[in-house]
């Protein structure tokens, strides 16, 4: 199983960026798709997820209104909008996958992209 993250980059406060993940290796139709970040001496938090069933979708208070999880289940491809975009949202953005029907904490995560830097300008 492979997830390859990317997009990130530099982008200035108020900006945005589009994250994309890219799945193999898995039934991709059948997982939950999560995107967590991990800031520099802090804990990989939870951001959004996309269950595979349902069409249930779960973010963190944080970024409610401002960040979009999408799939194409066609193409096994989830991303995340991030509009209005703040400094305390930079981190390494990484992808995972879940059998859960949804899922906000890392344990339930089985699989995990190698993650993409996203560092917010003030």
């Amino acid at each position: 199983v492979q997830l390859q993250a990317s997009g990130g980059g530099l982008v200035q406060v108020g900006g945005s960026l589009r994250l994309s993940c890219a799945a193999s290796g898995l039934t991709f139709s059948a997982y939950t798709m999560g995107w967590f970040r991990q800031a520099p001496g802090k804990e990989r938090e939870f951001v959004g997820a996309i269950s595979w069933i349902g069409g249930k979708i779960s973010y963190a208070d944080s970024v409610k209104g401002r960040f979009t999880v999408s799939r194409d289940n066609a193409l096994q491809m989830v991303y995340l909008q991030m509009d209005s975009l703040k400094p305390e949202d930079t981190a390494v953005y990484y992808c995972a996958a879940s059998r859960a029907i949804i899922a906000s904490t890392t344990l339930n995560y089985v699989y995990w992209g190698q993650g993409t830097q996203v560092t917010v300008s003030s």
